[in-house]
């Protein structure tokens, strides 16, 4: 996703795209521990997505104060 796409979007959605994220980030790990996961990058682009959803939840938590 992209981070203009994820600025468009509001908080509660951002919330339910960081949990979702999450939940991917967990099955990446599992598959990871049991060698079944071929592209190991995906932990880390995962890791990135949630990073920049929290920012930009952040950005919008400090506009709407």
């Amino acid at each position: 996703m992209k981070l203009q796409d994820m600025r468009e979007k509001t908080v509660e959605e951002l919330n339910d795209i960081v949990v979702g994220f999450k939940k991917q980030l967990f099955e990446y790990r599992l598959q990871k521990s049991m060698g079944k996961l071929e592209d190991t990058s995906l932990i880390a682009k995962t890791r990135h997505y949630i990073s920049q959803a929290k920012t930009v939840i952040n950005e919008k938590m400090a506009c709407a104060k």
